[in-house]
């Protein structure tokens, strides 16, 4: 009977394009196959090959067909799965989701107001744009066009370090210049310091929800991640110990205030219990610190606390803004700076010359922390908008840019955020940020995106009514 069941369907595969698409796919690609497996669903999807509420063939057929075995394919299903991608149902099959891709989730068209982006919001005092404008102009005037043009010293000069370890002090302590790196943004500064301590085929620890840039990292360097549990203060240390003793990872990745997307903040005695843990165990943590001078008294990084064991990053993407293409990296030593300085110059080379002298320029005449107490400002009005609309048993943060929002029973992620998007409004789904293990019923809404309070207001309000809303049976409920 299984010989016949394999016959009709490779009969029936040669119609399926998008399985040749796949298998042409896996024979190109460096990346593993799951991988590579779990991407190419997510194309066939994208492209239209494959439509919501399409069947799947059965796993032992694709994986036949593939020349790969069962357990690869089923943890590409597994991948694609907590992507939001496919449901399966025993005694039923694999079918494409509603709101499959992250075209659905994504502003790509006319969303009333696209709330997936994490950024600061654009204060109106001081004006941005007229300063933005001066500032330029004075620079042009005082400074080389040719320089401002040309190539950057990799790292940043002397005296942007002198500026970015003095941005960081609050948050860091002193620093040596030695120590001190400028990267042009978060990204690459992460990849850097992530290539300088791993080799392909390494384990990464981090949080089991986590912002998706450190699993594109890890895809791009061939690592694997491993999910920690948290709780309402971040990582929980005991679950760290665990991971470690299991595992052996070779580096942490965390975010221990205002975590994105969970917006958990560690207390100074869960950073010291994660720390006692990273040193029993040899472990280097990446410190991914963006949120932390939104607050007025930060509590001090990990990198303050162990200045041996954390290589510390901290963007002006959410404190100032993404369009400066800077961040500032804190390394435990010179040798290491060098290190990390090579990996930036192989993967990124330099700063723009122009946006660096436009940074310095807002740090030497303060107008940085002036721009910065405006966001701060705002994004407080905003978090109290969000309170207000949205109500309590939401995660949030008073300082911080987005809300974790929590989903009635009735709303799965994907199909929340795919609801929302046709009722013109953009969010996150959780699956995008989920490590292991099944995403949560929780979506991020990102506050600093909005054109102002009363079109965020306007836009939660939305939010609130499809929450409410009991959404009708699914092709997954159809039999």
């Amino acid at each position: 009977m299984v010989g016949i069941f394999k016959f009709v369907w490779r009969c029936l595969v040669p119609q399926r394009n998008y399985l040749a698409q796949w298998k042409d796919e896996i024979s190109r690609s460096p990346n593993a196959i799951y991988l590579t497996l779990a991407d190419s669903l997510a194309l066939s999807i994208r492209k239209g090959d494959l439509q919501e509420g399409d069947k799947l063939p059965p796993q032992r057929i694709i994986a036949d067909y593939l020349g790969t075995n069962l357990t690869t394919v089923t943890r590409a299903f597994t991948e694609a799965r907590r992507r939001g991608l496919i449901d399966a149902t025993v005694g039923r099959g694999t079918f494409v989701r509603v709101g499959a891709g992250e075209s659905h989730w994504r502003h790509t068209g006319p969303a009333v107001v696209d709330l997936t982006m994490n950024l600061p919001p654009i204060p109106q005092d001081p004006p941005l744009q007229r300063l933005i404008q001066n500032d330029i102009t004075t620079i042009l005037k005082q400074q080389d066009l040719n320089s401002l043009m040309s190539y950057r010293v990799t790292g940043g000069t002397l005296e942007e370090r002198q500026l970015g370890a003095k941005w960081i002090a609050p948050v860091i302590g002193q620093r040596r210049t030695d120590e001190v790196l400028v990267s042009p943004g978060t990204q690459s500064a992460l990849a850097a310091i992530v290539s300088t301590h791993t080799q392909p085929g390494d384990i990464i620890a981090t949080d089991r929800i986590a912002y998706p840039g450190i699993r594109t990292i890890a895809a791009q360097f061939g690592l694997i991640l491993v999910g920690v549990e948290s709780d309402g203060e971040g990582m929980i240390p005991d679950q760290l110990d665990r991971i470690c003793a299991e595992h052996h990872p070779r580096l942490l990745y965390c975010i221990p205030t205002i975590h994105n997307p969970t917006t958990a903040t560690m207390s100074l005695q869960r950073r010291r219990d994660i720390l006692a843990v990273a040193h029993r165990h040899h472990l280097h943590i990446a410190e991914d610190d963006p949120y932390s001078l939104l607050m007025d008294n930060p509590l001090p990084a990990l990198a303050a606390l162990d200045h041996s064991r954390v290589s510390y990053v901290a963007t002006l993407a959410k404190t100032l803004s993404p369009g400066l293409r800077t961040a500032y990296v804190a390394l435990p030593n010179a040798d290491m700076t060098r290190r990390v300085a090579a990996a930036i110059r192989a993967i990124a080379l330099t700063n723009a010359g122009l946006l660096s002298a436009l940074t310095a320029r807002w740090m030497q005449t303060g107008q940085a922390h002036t721009i910065l107490q405006a966001i701060r400002k705002e994004l407080r009005l905003r978090q109290a908008v969000a309170r207000k609309v949205l109500g309590e048993g939401h995660c949030m943060n008073a300082d911080g840019p987005h809300v974790w929002l929590k989903l009635p029973e009735w709303w799965g992620s994907a199909d929340f955020v795919a609801y929302a998007r046709r009722r013109g409004l953009a969010l996150v789904p959780s699956n995008v940020f989920t490590i292991s293990g099944e995403p949560p019923q929780r979506a991020r809404i990102a506050l600093g995106s909005a054109p102002d309070a009363t079109s965020l207001e306007e836009s939660l309000q939305g939010v609130v009514s499809i929450l409410q809303h009991k959404r009708s049976p699914g092709f997954a409920d159809i039999v």
